[in-house]
């Protein structure tokens, strides 16, 4: 299994560190890629610090054990972020190597999951191979691909630190749910023309590579991935007139979101898409099917 690697890719500073100043723009990488840097704050507001980030962590905490196989194997959770994701593996057993391109992200990580036995890398996707080789019996990879310029390498790349049998966990920003939500903004010639991806050059947070489910699909099947599962995270949150107000339409909408999460049509307007992938093993069991 991988061990620590840090000696090949850079380490952060210690959480007790002082943070840097964070850059005014967070500026697209050389690979064309959109990083966090200068954004976390904003990033963790907008994505987390709301009812719509507690309803993707509580729809998660439900989905996770449903669609893959855990029985505490080492994770790779590639483009970690603030560190959610690997708190909540590490907290059932895993033994998690976070990998984050973003500086800034990765302390904020390290801060948050101070006295957790999980090992820290700054480095991109596409420094797997160096960083982090495998092979992985489990791999997460929630919300990364659509800030990258080649989201098909990357999944490329992904597949290649895959062991035999081995799950990953990859989540995406649905195109088809971007493209709803634009003509109920009034957005319309917006969605007519298809010119929904983000620049990545101000401080929006609108991927520059929003997926489809078909994109996922085609792409899985050339690498000899199958889609064992498949969810839609916040499939009605997102087009509210008005968010819940109280704790008890909150816990409503959560169940709604639950019950439908797996039902054709309902999750394929989700904001995210949620899949469990395998490199196909005769040992691995396949899951459910998304119900009609």
């Amino acid at each position: 299994m991988p061990a620590d690697f840090a000696n090949v890719c850079p380490m952060p500073k210690p959480p007790d560190t002082p943070m840097p100043s964070p850059p005014s723009v967070s500026p697209l990488s050389a690979a064309g890629d959109r990083h966090f840097d200068g954004l976390a704050e904003k990033f963790a507001e907008s994505l987390y610090g709301g009812a719509r980030g507690e309803l993707r962590l509580a729809l998660l905490d439900r989905l996770l054990p449903e669609m893959l196989a855990l029985h505490g194997q080492p994770l790779l959770d590639v483009g970690g972020g603030l560190g959610q994701l690997a708190g909540w593996f590490a907290g059932r057993g895993h033994a998690v190597t976070l990998v984050e391109p973003s500086g800034e992200m990765l302390a904020r990580a390290r801060a948050s999951l101070e006295g957790r036995e999980i090992v820290f890398l700054q480095a991109p996707l596409q420094s797997l191979s160096d960083c982090a080789p495998g092979p992985w019996p489990l791999i997460a990879c929630h919300a990364g691909l659509e800030w990258l310029a080649d989201p098909r390498a990357a999944l490329a790349a992904l597949a290649a630190q895959l062991a035999p049998g081995g799950q990953l966990s990859l989540m995406v920003f649905n195109r088809d749910a971007l493209r709803f939500s634009n003509v109920v903004k009034g957005n319309l010639e917006k969605a007519l023309a298809d010119r929904l991806e983000g620049k990545g050059l101000r401080r929006r947070l609108t991927p520059i590579s929003p997926l489809t489910h078909a994109q996922v699909v085609e792409w899985s099947a050339e690498l000899g991935l199958e889609v064992r599962a498949v969810a839609g995270v916040r499939i009605f949150n997102d087009y509210l007139r008005r968010p819940p107000e109280s704790d008890a339409d909150r816990e409503t909408l959560l169940e709604l979101e639950w019950r439908y999460c797996r039902f054709d049509p309902h999750w394929r307007l989700g904001r995210y898409l949620l899949y469990t992938l395998v490199r196909p093993d005769s040992s691995t069991p396949s899951a459910e099917e998304p119900a009609t």
